[in-house]
């Protein structure tokens, strides 16, 4: 199976051979004769990549061939990154800023010698040609990115079952049948309902227990299974039809038109159930096309589709979504029991039950993970094999072809190419963390997994597609949602999908660091409760990611990161977060590769070296809970590609010519600033930035003037600032672009802001929380035409919804909490307030959902 690294790794590259910075550096150092081979050289390998990726598996010499390939594109985009950084150097020393830039970077921007450069280039040239020269050895051939002729697909399946066999699905069933047996007057003739869940979670086990109900056998006049998988044909589902319809194969000799025509002929006046089992279709087109052929049933007729993809439901038209859930704990050990004994047999074994609720316990509610395991030591009554299941990653375990492992891979094998290599990188996270979508999408960014394909769009927008995505296709799970502020997680048996696919260059080394090798670029030490241990991992020389949070004592922390530096000269990531330093050494402004830097809850830390600012690549930069840093370097602004900045700092006001100067900014954060008493003028300079937040600054008393010309914000977040007042803001009516706003812990607001008022006719989420002071939303509403959620929390002198909510046909979710007498008044079919809410899909009142 392919996996596409080596193909993204050299789409990279050749990106980059394009750039602008590399014609230039060609030019000067005379080398663009070299390029322009390497280029050529690289089309040539790149196009029988996936091939070569596919194969390795079964030929070792080839799997060799793979990986020194895979040592040469590195250092390729090494060595290309290299000179993009000197390219941005470059630019900040020939700035005329009154000569100070150029003496700020004299110190360590020396002149590349053209020698040096032209000897890496020629270098990584050889070494590229000489693998170029060995691929014909190898049969390989060209395969198509998004071609299907590779990917595994699952065997077909059919409509029988034995209800017996099946184990807590009994609630999600009947939830089921009563959908179908809605006949409304008003309903289409044809109607689609989606079961929506990740591989071996159990959809078409409950699609075929629905099928079999008796109420539907007798409700329905036909019912059709049909097992589509990934090619949606819509030539054989439409003769499939006609055959279950008609009991009889279709002529092979009809033409297209006639077998359309035979299959409206057998549905005609019929009240029909299909179903549509493991569909993976996203062509809205393909679809609508198919459903007009169904048109002619007759009406309450409906289609059953499952699907791994909420977007597949999405473009079906789905008039009900039903997102299967885990399977309770006690279901999950008697269907593990089922599958592990004979009938009665573990009442003779206590122990082995004893050791199965542990092994259930690691398949987190998914039943085919459960029959797998249970399946594996059926007939066995040896302690060890039970202990020796329960002890092991059950990747690593002996897998069938119907088994939980080629069910849960046939979801990453079906992703498109440039979510592989995201959806890998999330096996950095341990099991069950908490994962902030924001922090990811930056994570992805610098380590350059997300290309832009518009000059319009930022990289920022594509990751939030990438994250939706995942989600909707169940390999990432949506905890909570705030605006644009979106928390998820990944359920364990994905995750350990993500470490299966990661390869070892991905991974996460075990506490003796057995699985680590040189080759490894990506480390994760999340588990390590001294740096002591982590040491080992210095022996690697090329990493791009090191995760090395909550290093130790502050000494041997201080110490060790210096080694740290000194090793990894290519590190893109390095997350150093709660590691009790002292200091940064000055070392750091090295790490000229470096993207993202997170320094957030070093507590100890009292001031940054000026070398931070040499950084001219960093993306991200985190200092949040810093509570003893004292100030924020002079040289910020030097960090021209900055684009994502956290703040914490016991600072009363910021430099001028600072953050303000910051014009690649995207997203600031100004958090725990408790001495805090104004920001930085030159807020309209950052003509970028789309998030602001600001929060816990309890002596902030006012904002800058110059916020009022941040045409491009969109979310914005102010909290605990108690000394708050926005006396000076409300004739104005700017902020065109706001989309989030949370606003909370502001007791001197006795009304939402006018900026918040005027435009918020583009506001989709509004959260308002502990603000005493506030009676009256009405002036906001009333052009609060695109609100989507709408949160109110702690607010108990608001004691009444205005007339105008009932117009906002689009609010979809309320929320009500800690407001006494606005809760009574929202009280469903009770409340005075009830008839203006009604309308709105999710509503929660103190916490419970009416």
């Amino acid at each position: 199976m392919a996996d596409s690294f080596l193909f993204d790794i050299a789409h990279t590259i050749l990106g980059k051979l394009g750039s602008l910075a590399l014609q230039q550096f060609s030019m000067v150092f005379c080398v663009k004769n070299d390029l322009d081979k390497l280029q050529k050289t690289l089309l040539t390998i790149k196009d029988v990549l996936l091939d070569a990726e596919e194969q390795q598996a079964k030929n070792d010499e080839l799997a060799n061939w793979v990986e020194e390939l895979k040592e040469v594109l590195y250092d390729a985009d090494d060595f290309l990154d290299e000179i993009e950084v000197n390219g941005l150097r470059r630019q900040l020393l020939f700035r005329n800023i009154k000569g100070k830039v150029s003496g700020f970077f004299s110190s360590f921007n020396p002149v590349i010698s053209r020698l040096k450069m032209a000897y890496k280039i020629k270098d990584i040239r050889a070494r590229l040609d000489s693998i170029a020269a060995d691929k014909a050895k190898f049969p390989l051939s060209v395969k198509v990115v998004n071609g299907s002729d590779w990917q595994r697909t699952r065997d077909p399946t059919c409509s029988w079952i034995q209800p017996s066999d099946v184990i807590g699905r009994n609630h999600e069933k009947d939830v089921m049948v009563r959908h179908l047996m809605q006949n409304n007057s008003n309903e289409e003739n044809l109607s689609v309902i989606s079961v929506v869940g990740i591989g071996g979670l159990g959809k078409t086990t409950l699609a075929k227990l629905v099928y079999n109900d008796e109420m539907i056998i007798k409700h329905f006049q036909l019912r059709i299974w049909l097992s589509v998988s990934q090619a949606f044909d819509r030539s054989k589902l439409a003769a499939s039809i006609v055959s279950c319809a008609t009991n009889k194969p279709c002529n092979e000799s009809l033409t297209f038109n006639e077998v359309i025509t035979c299959l409206q002929d057998s549905l005609r006046g019929k009240r029909f159930l299909l179903i549509l089992d493991d569909v993976w279709n996203e062509d809205r087109p393909k679809w609508l096309e198919f459903r007009s052929w169904l048109c002619g049933g007759g009406g309450g007729s409906k289609v059953i589709v499952t699907t791994r993809n909420e977007y597949v439901a999405f473009v079906m038209e789905s008039t009900y979504t039903h997102k299967l859930n885990s399977l309770p704990d006690n279901d999950c050990l008697s269907l593990f029991v089922k599958w592990a004994f004979r009938d009665g047999q573990e009442k003779h074994h206590p122990n082995l039950v004893k050791i199965g609720e542990d092994i259930v316990k690691k398949c987190k509610g998914v039943p085919l993970a459960i029959r797998t395991l249970g399946c594996m030591l059926f007939m066995k009554t040896n302690e060890r094999d039970w202990l020796s299941v329960r002890d092991n990653e059950i990747w690593l375990l002996e897998q069938k072809e119907d088994d939980i492992l080629p069910a849960l891979r046939l979801s990453y094998n079906h992703l498109p190419c440039y979510l592989k290599q995201c959806f890998a990188y999330c096996s950095m996270f341990p099991k069950g963390q908490d994962i902030a979508s924001i922090m990811l999408i930056q994570l992805w960014m610098a380590q350059g997994l997300i290309q832009s394909c518009s000059e319009n769009e930022e990289l920022e927008d594509m990751g939030t597609r990438y994250v939706k995505e995942l989600c909707s296709r169940s390999l990432l799970e949506e905890v909570e949602a705030y605006g644009s502020f979106i928390t998820f997680k990944m359920h364990d048996l994905v995750h350990d999908l993500a470490v299966s696919v990661a390869q070892n260059e991905r991974s996460v080394p075990n506490k003796k660091f057995g699985n680590s090798t040189e080759k490894m670029r990506h480390i994760s030490l999340h588990n390590y409760s001294s740096i002591k241990n982590k040491l080992p991992v210095l022996k690697l020389k090329k990493i791009r990611t090191l995760f090395l949070p909550h290093a130790g004592s502050e000494k041997e922390s201080t110490v060790a990161i210096g080694g740290v530096i000194s090793r990894f000269k290519y590190l893109r990531v390095f997350d150093l977060s709660h590691s009790r330093l002292e200091e940064v050494p000055l070392s750091i402004g090295d790490l000229k590769h470096l993207r993202y830097l997170d320094l957030s809850g070093n507590d100890n830390i009292k001031s940054l070296p000026t070398t931070i600012c040499r950084l001219q690549n960093l993306q991200t930069l985190r200092l949040v809970l810093c509570t003893q840093l004292l100030n924020i370097p002079r040289g910020i602004k030097y960090l021209i590609s900055l684009r994502h900045l956290y703040i914490t700092t016991r600072e009363t006001s910021f430099l001028q010519k600072g953050i303000g100067c910051l014009t690649t900014l995207q997203s600031l954060s100004i958090l725990r600033c408790e001495n805090l008493t104004s920001l930085f003028e030159g807020a309209e300079k950052l003509i970028n930035l789309r998030t602001l937040v600001i929060g816990d600054c309890p002596r902030l008393t006012s904002l800058p003037g110059g916020m009022k010309f941040l045409t491009a914000l969109e979310n914005l977040m102010i909290i605990n600032c108690e000394e708050l007042n926005f006396s000076d803001w409300q004739d104005f009516q700017g902020f065109t672009s706001l989309r989030s706003l949370m606003i909370g812990g502001l007791p001197r607001l006795s009304d939402l802001p006018q900026f918040a008022c005027t435009n918020s006719n583009k506001l989709e989420f509004v959260r308002i929380s502990t603000c005493p002071g506030i009676v009256d939303l009405r002036t906001w509403l009333e052009n609060a035409s695109s609100l989507r959620k709408l949160e109110i929390i702690g607010c108990p002198k608001l004691t009444s919804l205005p007339d105008i909510l009932s117009c906002l046909s689009g609010l979809m979710v309320l929320k009500i909490d800690k407001c006494p007498e606005l809760s009574r008044r929202c009280e469903k079919e009770l409340g005075e307030d009830w008839s203006k809410i009604s309308h709105v899909q999710e509503i929660y009142l103190n916490g419970v959902k009416l």
